[in-house]
């Protein structure tokens, strides 16, 4: 032996997205966006027992609370499109609930906050 097995470098078995996501493709943005709020359906008898372990692995990780897309991204550390495509199929055979992003609340008329101000201004000085 002369060393130099050692200094291979060591490289994981690579899987390709195309294999993980069984070829589909990505869902519309407005389907699930990196803020939408994912969670684990209640009936855990649903559950499918054929589950690639990827998709297992995000079951699991849904399953303690609602997460956004881009959380469950990076704790799985996955591509975002692999992510988004998986969810996409489990949320569609029942298995995970989504919930959409709060909408932005519309800003308060400037006028009535003036008045508001004004008015308390005049009461408490």
């Amino acid at each position: 032996m002369n060393g130099f097995d050692e200094l291979e470098p060591h490289t994981p078995e690579l899987v390709r997205p195309y294999v993980i996501t069984k070829g589909r493709g990505l869902p519309d943005e407005g389907q699930l966006s990196l803020i939408t709020l994912v969670t684990a359906a209640a009936d855990r008898e649903q559950r499918p027992t054929r589950l690639s372990p990827e998709e297992q692995n995000l079951l699991d990780l849904c399953s303690a609370g609602y997460l956004s897309v881009a959380e469950i991204a990076g704790h799985t550390q996955l591509p975002l499109g692999v992510v988004k495509i998986l969810l996409a199929a489990l949320t569609e055979g029942g298995y995970l609930i989504t919930r959409p992003p709060v909408q932005r609340a519309p800003l308060a008329d400037r006028d009535i906050l003036e008045e508001v101000l004004n008015g308390l201004r005049a009461k408490f000085g």
